[in-house]
C-alpha cells in the first residue's frame, strides 16, 4: 500500500492523474517493455534520443491517456502491472491541441525509470538507468516491429551462436540469480551440480540424480547433507538414507533422520539401531517403528521411565513377564501406558478407568467392560461418545447405539468404521461434503491387495471408502470399470492419479476438468494409459484444455505448434511454448506474451537464438529463468557457475 501511494504521488508530481491500475490481461506486458528498454530481444528502429513532445502526443492520443509502469514502484508485488494515467492538463478546459504540444513529463524522464504504452499498444516509450546514464527507447508500430524482429531471429548461423556463447557470461549482471536457478537446468551435468552444492542448495529439493545425491549425502557441510532429506518427497534411495543417518554427528539429528527414513519405508540395519539406542538420543530411538523386537527387553527395563513407557507401544511383542513388570512399574506414567496397552485386549473395569488421570486415550483405544461401556454410552457427553465412535474395540452393540446418535459428526465417524459391512454402513445417516479434503482410509489401504475386499468396498455407499479404493495401484478389471463410472468425480480423479489400470476414456474425461496437483503433477495426462493417437481432432475444440492435447498426437506437425502458439487461451500457448518443434520466431514472439507462465516457457525454450538467451541472462526479471534454458552449452554453464561462485562468496563475507 505504501509503494502504491508513493507511486501515485510521483505520478501526480509528474503532471499525471491516475485513472486506474491495470493488470496486463491480454495487453503487452510491462515485463517485456522493461526488457526491450534494456535492449534485450528488442526490435530494430528504436529512437534512442531524448523524448520530445511529439512522442508524448503520439503516446497519449486525443484523450491524453496511456499506460505506465515505474521502476521500483511495485504494484501487485512486482513491476508487471500497468497504471492507466492521463495528463493532468487534459482534465482542464484548455485547448486539447495546446495541451498535447506542451505535454512533458519531467517527473518521469530523468527519474527512476519508466515504461509507457499507448492504449492501442502501438507506441512504447521508456527510460531505464544505465551505466552511462538513462537509456531512452521510443518505438512506434510496436506489434509490427516485434513481429519483424521475431521473424528475423530464426536466421542465426552456427558461427554467430558460437561467437555469442564465447562471450557469456561477460560482465556478470545477476550472478546471484544464476546461482539460485542454474541447478534446475536439465542440461547441467552431474559434475556441475556437485560443484553447485557449495554455492546453492535449492535445486536439491527436486533433484533425483544418484551421483549428485551421493555427493550431497557425503558432503562435509551438515546443511548440504540434510537438504535432500528436508523435502516434500525425498528422492533418496534406502542406501543413501542409511549413509545419511550414519554420517550425522548430532545424536538428536541422527535420530530425527532415522525417523524420517523409517517414515519413507527404509529398513534400517540392526547395527544402526544399536548405535542409535546406545547414544544420548535413546528416547527418540526407542520410538522408531522398525525397531527390532530383541531390543524391547532392555527398553522395558531401562532406567529412564520415558523409555519404559515407549516400550508399552509394542505390547504385543513383549513377553508376559515384561508386561507384568511394566504394569507394576513404580512410575505413574509407565503404569498408565502399560494399563492402556493391556486393556486394548483385556476389558478395562470401571475402577481402573476411574483411576486414570486422563481417560481420553482409554475411550479411544481400550476395550471397556460391558457395564462401563454401556454407562458411558448412556451418560457420557458428546465428547465421550465422539471418542468411543472411533474406538476399534467398541462392541457391536455400542456401534449400533452410536449409529443413531443425535450428533451428525459422531454418526459420520461410525460410518467409516472398518467393522461395518456395507449394508450397515449404508444405514448410518451422516453428512458428507464432497468438496472436503480426502485422505485414504488406513484400513482400506491395508486391503488394497485383497481383490475380494476391493470389490466389496468399491460398491460402498460412502464416497470416502470408494475414494480410498481408487487409490490402489492395481485393481481387478471389474472394480476399475465400476469406479471409472462413479458418480463422485473425486473417485474418478483418484483412480486417474493412482491406479495403473485406469481406462483411457475416463482419463480423457478427467482431463477436461483436472490437469494435475502438487502431489500428482500432470496427472491424468502423464498416465501411461492416457490416449495419444487421435488427439489432433481436439485442435478445434471449444475448450482450451482440450486444444492443448492436440500437440501430444504423434501425427501433429510444426504447423500445428505454430497455430496453437497463437491460440487465444494462455494455457494452449503455454503448451506450444514447451514444444520442441516451436520455431525460433515463435519462441521470440512468445517472450512478449501477456501471460507470465507463457513468457517463462518461451525463455526456457531451446529454440531461442543464442543472442536472445544471452540477453535474457543479463536482465533482472529474466536471469533466473534464462539460466535454466537447456540450449546453453555445458562449458558456458560452468563459466556462469564460476561467476556465481565469486558473487556468492562475496555476499557471504
Amino acid at each position: 500500500m505504501q509503494r502504491r501511494e508513493e507511486l501515485h504521488e510521483l505520478l501526480l508530481r509528474a503532471g499525471l492523474t491516475v485513472v486506474e491500475e491495470v493488470y496486463p490481461g491480454s495487453l503487452f506486458p510491462p515485463e517485456a517493455g522493461w526488457r526491450i528498454a534494456r535492449g534485450i530481444a528488442a526490435p530494430d528502429g528504436a529512437v534512442r534520443e531524448a523524448l520530445d513532445p511529439e512522442w508524448w502526443r503520439r503516446l497519449a492520443g486525443a484523450d491524453g491517456e496511456f499506460l505506465v509502469a515505474v521502476l521500483g514502484h511495485r504494484i501487485g508485488g512486482n513491476d508487471s502491472w500497468w497504471t492507466r494515467v492521463r495528463f493532468a492538463d487534459a482534465d482542464a478546459d484548455a485547448d486539447a491541441d495546446a495541451d498535447a504540444d506542451n505535454a512533458d513529463v519531467p517527473g518521469l524522464t530523468g527519474g527512476p525509470g519508466f515504461v509507457a504504452l499507448s492504449l492501442d499498444g502501438q507506441v512504447l516509450l521508456a527510460e531505464v538507468p544505465g551505466a552511462d546514464g538513462g537509456r531512452v527507447t521510443a518505438l512506434d508500430r510496436l506489434p509490427e516491429r516485434l513481429a519483424e524482429a521475431a521473424e528475423g531471429a530464426g536466421g542465426e548461423k552456427e558461427t554467430e551462436r558460437a561467437e555469442v556463447w564465447a562471450g557469456v557470461p561477460g560482465r556478470p549482471a545477476w550472478p546471484l540469480h544464476w546461482a539460485e536457478a542454474i541447478g534446475f537446468n536439465p542440461a547441467a551435468p552431474d559434475e556441475l551440480l556437485i560443484r553447485l552444492l557449495d554455492v546453492e542448495l535449492g535445486f536439491l529439493h527436486g533433484c533425483d540424480r544418484p551421483a549428485v545425491l551421493d555427493a550431497a549425502v557425503a558432503h562435509p557441510d551438515p546443511k548440504v547433507r540434510a537438504s535432500p532429506a528436508d523435502t516434500f518427497r525425498p528422492k533418496l534411495t534406502p542406501d543413501q538414507w542409511i549413509r545419511l543417518v550414519r554420517a550425522e554427528p548430532s545424536p538428536s539429528r541422527r535420530a530425527l533422520l532415522a525417523e524420517h527414513a523409517c517414515a519413507w519405508g527404509v529398513e534400517l540395519p540392526d547395527d544402526l539401531y544399536d548405535d542409535l539406542l546406545a547414544g544420548p538420543s535413546r528416547r527418540q530411538a526407542a520410538e522408531l517403528p522398525g525397531l527390532p523386537a530383541h531390543h524391547l527387553p532392555s527398553l522395558a527395563a531401562d532406567a529412564d521411565p520415558q523409555v519404559r513407557a515407549t516400550a508399552c507401544a509394542r505390547w504385543e511383542d513383549l513377553a508376559a513377564p515384561l508386561r507384568a513388570l511394566l504394569l507394576a512399574d513404580t512410575d505413574d506414567a509407565v503404569r498408565t501406558a502399560a494399563l492402556l496397552a493391556h486393556h486394548t485386549a483385556v476389558p478395562m473395569p470401571r475402577e481402573v478407568f476411574a483411576a486414570l488421570p486422563q481417560p481420553g486415550r482409554a475411550l479411544a483405544q481400550c476395550r471397556l467392560a460391558p457395564g462401563l461401556e454401556a454407562e458411558l454410552l448412556r451418560d457420557g457427553n458428546e465428547e465421550v461418545r465422539r471418542a468411543l465412535a472411533a474406538n476399534p474395540a467398541l462392541s457391536a452393540h455400542g456401534v449400533a447405539v452410536l449409529a443413531e446418535d443425535p450428533y451428525d459428526d459422531i454418526r459420520s465417524v461410525v460410518a467409516l468404521r472398518p467393522d461395518l459391512d456395507e449394508e450397515q454402513r449404508a444405514a448410518v445417516r451422516h453428512d458428507f461434503d464432497p468438496m472436503s479434503m480426502s485422505r485414504t482410509l488406513p484400513w482400506v489401504e491395508d486391503r488394497h491387495g485383497d481383490a475380494d475386499a476391493m470389490r466389496r468396498l468399491a460398491a460402498s455407499s460412502h464416497p470416502l471408502v470408494r475414494r480410498s479404493v481408487a487409490r490402489a495401484r492395481r485393481l481387478p478389471p471389474d472394480v476399475v470399470e465400476r469406479l471409472a463410472r462413479d458418480e463422485d468425480r473425486t473417485v474418478r480423479l483418484f483412480l486417474a492419479e493412482s491406479c495403473d489400470d485406469a481406462p483411457a476414456e475416463m482419463l480423457l474425461e478427467v482431463w477436461r476438468w483436472w490437469d494435475g496437483s502438487f502431489s500428482h503433477p500432470d496427472r491424468p495426462r502423464s498416465h501411461p494409459n492416457f490416449p495419444r493417437r487421435g488427439l489432433l481432432h481436439h485442435a478445434s475444440d471449444p475448450s482450451g484444455r482440450m486444444r492443448r492435447l492436440a500437440l501430444d498426437d504423434p501425427e501433429s506437425t510444426p504447423a500445428d505448434v505454430a497455430r496453437l502458439a497463437r491460440d487465444p487461451e494462455a494455457e494452449v500457448r503455454h503448451r506450444a511454448a514447451e514444444d520442441p518443434r516451436l520455431s525460433p520466431a515463435d519462441a521470440v514472439r512468445l517472450l512478449n506474451d501477456p501471460a507470465a507462465h507463457v513468457r517463462g516457457a518461451a525463455m526456457r525454450s531451446p529454440r531461442l537464438p543464442a543472442r536472445v538467451i544471452a540477453g535474457l541472462l543479463h536482465d533482472r526479471d529474466t536471469a533466473r529463468v534464462a539460466v535454466t534454458n537447456p540450449a546453453i552449452p555445458v562449458p558456458v554453464l560452468h563459466r556462469i557457475l564460476a561467476a556465481a561462485e565469486v558473487a556468492v562468496a562475496a555476499a557471504r563475507r
